[in-house]
């Protein structure tokens, strides 16, 4: 798994079968002290994460492994949106809390 922020939205009108109904989203990968590496990926978004906060992505075979992603042509997935981050002893991210600081709503 990797800590990234949703970053926007894409949108397709067309696209394989498999991908109808799913949200696409766009995640720049985060370090945990969620200083962005500006390394950019299209995640299939099956939670309803909102811009700016910060998500668990998984890729490659994993991002297939719910039920319902089995057969969809995707290498990246949004498996989790992220509640806190604590790094060495101290709070770096708090979801609606003052260490979300700066984050795009």
């Amino acid at each position: 798994m990797e800590l990234a922020r949703v970053e926007g939205k894409i949108v397709a009108t067309i696209k394989s079968d498999r991908l109808k109904g799913r949200k696409l989203t766009l995640i720049n990968l985060i370090g945990p002290d969620t200083q962005p590496s500006n390394s950019y990926l299209v995640a299939i978004d099956p939670l309803g994460a909102g811009v700016g906060e910060i998500v668990l992505a998984v890729r490659g075979s994993s991002a297939r492994q719910s039920d319902d992603l089995g057969s969809v042509p995707t290498d990246a997935s949004i498996v989790a949106i992220v509640d806190t981050i604590e790094l060495e002893g101290k709070m770096v991210y708090r979801k609606d809390g003052p260490a979300a600081k700066g984050v795009k709503k």
